[in-house]
């Protein structure tokens, strides 16, 4: 479990993944709120919910390029993804294909 919470990768697909899902809030759920039933709050704490997100993910997506876990173009692949409804879902299966390797190199590095 704790191999899994180091590996940068793992914890970068978890913030994208929630991420994701508060993106699609805003749309979803937040904007008919706000515009079709006039209700403020629950759209103000989706809101500021996803911009936490959106700046640990951007936060983490610099760190894992300035670590060399990923190259500039899945970087930019994944900047790409963060503002495209359902991207980041999209880009999961590169990133856990890449966290499988990180784990391995990991684990014969032992």
């Amino acid at each position: 479990m704790t191999e899994i919470i180091k590996n940068p990768l793992h914890r970068f697909r978890m913030v994208a993944l929630f991420e994701g899902i508060s993106f699609l809030l805003i749309f979803g759920v937040s904007l008919p709120l706000k515009y079709i039933f006039e209700i403020r709050t629950l759209p103000y704490i989706i809101g500021m919910s996803h911009g936490v997100l959106f700046l640990l993910y951007i936060i983490l997506a610099i760190t894992l390029i300035s670590a060399r876990h990923v190259s500039a173009g899945q970087f930019g692949r994944i900047l790409i993804a963060s503002i495209i409804p359902f991207g980041t879902f999209f880009n999961d299966r590169m990133l856990k294909e890449q966290q499988m390797a990180y784990s391995e190199a990991k684990l014969t590095q032992r």
